[in-house]
């Protein structure tokens, strides 16, 4: 069975679902309020936010681990809770934590699961594609926390999926194995694999995902590329000036939405940054005068995040969703 959107290419679609813990107590909480995004084949799409905003909850619906209380779910045209049996062996899951008996081996852990799953790899497979190969007879007791990552991916993808799930996927690695996770991801979605992934490392949604949103309090507050949710946020210009010159010598330069200083040191906010620097380096050279540390940049993920995450109102979802 194939939906429209899915033979667009809409391989997840998730329109305004909700989702409440004890619903009809007095303790009851809704984790997901509407929730609305659009996942297309082969892309990689980051699901961020803050502790309590709803991540784990709404990913759980795409997962069909959960039937949403209300609001569409579809996963390659079907709905994942109740059509599960069709939707599984066409995706692949890595957990928080994957549980696994610990005094199994890496190897045999894999050969349990290769059981469970289409074979579209081998055991060798999977764990050459993580670097798990000379780990294989080691028991699962004892890899590092990032090893047991490893083996997490190494099982989500020995099935070949179609659209992978990865919750915090490079948790507890150390900075050499997080890149080469990072590679597997970018192989995966070049060989038309479609991943989500949830993340609390911003540089690593940032490198690796064409289209993220940003979830707080169960709604999505920004959707986009990483550049369009950035753009939202005003770039700085930072310098210092000569000695004997007070920052209230210089004049008002139009563009410039705010400005800090202290002592000597001055930084200016801006939407419109080349235009702003381009006065302040024309009033410099007119002043005869050089701009210790000067400094110009645009917002970072991590500033567009933390400002839509204290206080912030759902922002419309991208064109399409």
């Amino acid at each position: 069975m194939k939906t429209d959107d899915y033979e667009n290419d809409v391989v997840i679609d998730v329109r305004d679902v909700r989702r409440t813990y004890g619903a009809g107590s007095r303790s009851a909480y809704e984790a997901v309020r509407g929730v609305s995004l659009q996942v297309r084949r082969g892309e990689v799409f980051a699901l961020l936010g803050t502790n309590g905003a709803g991540k784990t909850s709404t990913v759980e619906l795409m997962e069909g681990l959960a039937p949403a209380d209300s609001g569409h779910v579809r996963v390659l045209g079907r709905d994942p809770y109740r059509q599960r049996a069709e939707v599984r062996p066409l995706t692949g899951v890595m957990l928080q934590s994957g549980g696994f008996p610990a005094d199994l081996t890496v190897e045999e852990v894999a050969r349990f699961w290769s059981r469970c799953s289409p074979p579209a790899r081998t055991v060798p497979e999977a764990l050459d594609l993580v670097g798990l190969t000379g780990r294989r007879t080691v028991p699962v007791k004892q890899l590092s926390g990032g090893e047991t990552r490893r083996l997490d991916l190494a099982l989500a993808v020995i099935g070949g999926p179609q659209v992978l799930f990865l919750d915090e996927p490079t948790t507890g690695m150390d900075p050499e194995g997080r890149r080469d996770t990072w590679d597997i991801v970018r192989q995966l979605r070049q060989d038309g694999t479609t991943v989500l992934l949830t993340t609390h490392y911003l540089e690593e949604a940032e490198t690796l995902s064409d289209h993220l949103a940003i979830l707080q309090k169960g709604r999505v507050v920004a959707e986009g590329t990483a550049s369009e949710v950035i753009a939202g946020q005003p770039s700085r210009i930072s310098f210092a000036l000569p000695a004997g010159r007070a920052p209230e010598s210089m004049p008002s330069l139009e563009g410039v939405t705010h400005r800090e200083t202290d002592g000597r040191s001055v930084v200016l906010h801006t939407r419109d940054l080349q235009p702003v620097l381009t006065r302040l380096l024309n009033w410099a050279a007119e002043q005869r005068i050089g701009l210790e540390g000067l400094d110009a940049r645009t917002a970072s993920l991590e500033e567009a995040f933390l400002a839509m995450t204290v206080g912030a109102e759902p922002h419309p979802a991208r064109s399409g969703s």
